[in-house]
């Protein structure tokens, strides 16, 4: 019999699972407990670690994903894998307290909440060890946008350690985005009936080995998050993003075509070619960045199997670019009306076979 999973999403966090593992059996006392560390292909042995401690200690569990990445997505199939009764998401990295845990668990057990969530910044919280004030700015501007744009009243909607009732999660999972970080807000927008939310002060620490994976880009995924549950029906977001891109994409290009043709005084054929090719590399670079980051490539040789990989599969629509576009300016139409079409030709080809070829899998 179990009362509780506890999932930890892991990215290179072999030096603190061992450590985390006995925190969590001081902590947990009577109640029967897993724990299912969701990895995503680490490259430091993170699973391997794992499965070391699993053949020492039964409840510890193991998924490790080859080509899947992205903590909302580790933390709903840990929610699809395991039959206890309740779940908690929380991170390896020992930035979260388990010592939370058994009152969260009571909470929910006793019936006076439908979803606990640890806060960094509700009365008697601290974040004094974490020593990044950008971030904590990056957190409040989030957490406020959240309350307008949902209704969520929550001091962390950001939050990345909070524990529900499994059976509710599960029932959620078909129509979560999976995007991004940031899975509480996905579940509270996503539920029907409003939860009812107990928060916990948390005493936010320093993470005890390793770096970070948040970075910028991470008000980037919320933001997608947002946009998922308010139009992502109309216009699927993964899509939306990469046409966000290759908008910036299109200032890029016309900066190389004005350049070209006005400054240097080239012909329209060749300007238009070296723009597609400057703007393409520059798309490539800011999809991987931003609009794949859950499946972002990284290391030289990754990168510019990518980069070549995304030249290759956009090599139709780049064709089709500067023949419509060339021709049209043959025709006399002004050059940028000519260039739009052009890239207007080629974008839905290029974000086909990226989509499938550079970032996912044959």
């Amino acid at each position: 019999m179990l009362d509780l999973a506890i999932i930890l999403p892991t990215l290179n966090e072999r030096g603190n699972l061992a450590p985390l593992m006995k925190r969590i059996a001081t902590a947990m006392g009577e109640v029967r407990w897993e724990v299912i560390i969701v990895d995503d292909d680490s490259h430091d042995g993170t699973a391997d670690e794992g499965r070391a401690l699993a053949l020492a200690d039964a409840r510890v569990r193991v998924i490790q994903r080859i080509g899947r990445r992205g903590l909302a997505s580790a933390a709903i199939e840990g929610f699809c894998a395991t039959p206890a009764p309740y779940v908690a998401l929380m991170d390896a990295d020992h930035q979260h307290d388990p010592a939370l845990l058994p009152a969260m668990l009571a909470a929910l057990q006793a019936g006076e909440a439908d979803i606990c969530v640890a806060s960094r910044f509700v009365t008697g919280a601290s974040t004094a060890d974490w020593a990044a004030p950008e971030r904590e700015r990056l957190s409040a501007f989030a957490n406020g946008l959240a309350r307008r744009l949902t209704g969520v009243e929550l001091t962390d909607p950001m939050s990345g350690y909070f524990m529900l009732e499994t059976a509710h999660a599960r029932a959620l999972v078909p129509r979560l985005s999976g995007i991004g970080f940031k899975i509480l807000l996905d579940l509270l927008a996503t539920s029907g009936v409003p939860m009812r939310v107990r928060e916990f002060p948390l005493q936010f620490a320093a993470r005890r080995e390793g770096t970070s994976k948040l970075d910028r880009a991470v008000l980037f995924d919320f933001l997608a998050g947002l946009y998922d549950k308010t139009l992502g029906r109309a216009i699927p977001t993964r899509f939306a993003l990469f046409g966000t891109v290759g908008g910036i994409g299109v200032v890029v290009h016309f900066a190389v075509l004005s350049a070209l043709l006005f400054a240097l005084g080239e012909g329209f054929a060749l300007a238009q070619t070296a723009a597609v090719l400057v703007a393409m590399s520059f798309n490539f670079w800011l999809n991987n960045w931003l609009t794949y980051r859950d499946k972002r490539l990284k290391g030289a040789s990754a990168v510019l199997r990518g980069w070549l990989g995304f030249c290759a599969t956009c090599a139709v629509g780049a064709f089709a670019n500067v023949a419509v576009a060339t021709f049209l300016e043959g025709q006399g139409l002004f050059w940028a009306l000519a260039a739009l079409a052009g890239i207007l030709v080629g974008s839905v080809w290029n974000y086909a076979l990226s989509s499938r070829f550079v970032w996912g899998r044959f």
